[in-house]
């Protein structure tokens, strides 16, 4: 009896994180916490693989990755003092042999660092952005942006806070008063101390100055995005650059939905049907190369005269977007599938 070819083979998929030999060793579909989303990509017929990296075996991970077709990668840009250069290096040659790579590090350089900030400014998410390339014009321009209220001040990559300042002028004295995003509590030091704490984001990268947005205490919300496609949403009331104890009280754990959350249903229709095109066309980014999962974190700007909310963009994470909503595997899967698919 003769069988027909299949002609849609399954494709593979690696699921690439930061881990130890032990864990590469261990490592299965069925434990760490991408079990939901091996199990959505089972769904839509789609072999998952985990793949544990560490620089000390990159070579066997270059191995690995070469034998499938596309890689998902969860790996902040800073941990634990060491950061994705040996790595990004790695996943552009595996990208260069025709392997589908999400992120790419090409494309994470686009829209994954703090400079979207400034490079999308004048979008509907835009606000009073600055960007300084070196120390010295951080000094020279800095202070005449201080004079029209609080700025925002962070470091073109990182995660979890780090590099990140609320910076005010103090109304009576020539110092200023600054706030890091992993602290609670401000401090007051002069304009050359505070840039000589800058001064290693210049090393490798730039310094974004974003207008402190007055409405962050009533919250920040992530739109989690699976390429074009709203994958729900999470909100919670932050602790980050609140310098109100009682403010600070009220912050909670992020609470997540779906994309059908009758609250962001304006920002989901913004994000769907034009931000997200926008951000593709000013950043000559390809549909397809869009990653397979990322947010962008929001905080609320004036409110319209309509009634409506504005929106600002605070950043957008690209690297490591873990935790998500319970829907976002599923859309994770569909996205998978529908770039492997252009490889047929």
């Amino acid at each position: 009896m003769v069988t027909e070819r299949d002609p849609s083979p399954r494709r593979t998929v690696a699921i690439l994180s930061r881990g130890d030999a032990v864990a590469r060793r261990e490592a299965t579909p069925k434990n760490g916490r991408f079990v939901d989303v091996f199990e959505a990509l089972a769904a839509v017929g789609v072999d998952g693989h985990p793949a544990i990296y560490d620089e000390s075996f990159a070579d066997q991970v270059r191995e690995q990755l070469l034998a499938v077709d596309g890689v998902l990668v969860w790996v902040n840009p800073i941990q634990d003092g060491r950061n994705r250069a040996a790595l990004d290096a790695l996943l552009r040659d595996v990208g260069a042999q025709g392997v589908w790579v999400s992120a790419h590090p090409d494309v994470i350089l686009k829209m994954g660092t703090k400079e979207v900030l400034y490079r999308t400014r004048s979008m509907g998410w835009g606000s009073d952005t600055a960007l300084y390339q070196t120390a010295e014009a951080m000094r020279a321009e800095l202070p005449a942006r201080l004079g029209a209220g609080p700025r925002v001040i962070k470091r073109s990559r990182g995660n979890g806070g780090q590099g990140v300042w609320k910076v005010e002028n103090l109304p009576t004295s020539s110092m200023i008063r600054v706030l890091d995003a992993t602290k609670y509590a401000p401090e007051e030091l002069t304009l050359d101390d505070f840039l000589r704490r800058c001064a290693e984001y210049f090393e490798n990268g730039s310094v974004i100055d974003q207008a402190f947005q007055p409405r962050l205490t009533e919250g920040v919300v992530r739109c989690y995005m699976a390429g074009d496609r709203c994958a729900g949403f999470g909100h919670h009331k932050v602790k980050a650059l609140v310098d109100s104890p009682a403010a600070r009280s009220e912050a909670g754990p992020r609470l997540y939905t779906s994309n059908a959350d009758p609250r962001f249903q304006r920002l989901r229709r913004l994000m769907e049907d034009e931000w997200t095109s926008q951000l593709t066309s000013l950043l000559d980014i390809a549909r397809s190369d869009l990653p397979a999962i990322w947010d962008a974190d929001f905080m609320l700007g004036p409110v319209q005269a309509d009634g409506s909310e504005s929106y600002v963009l605070g950043e957008i994470n690209v690297s490591s977007v873990h935790p998500y909503p319970d829907q976002a595997p599923a859309e994770i899967a569909r996205r998978v599938a529908d770039r492997l698919q252009l490889k047929l």
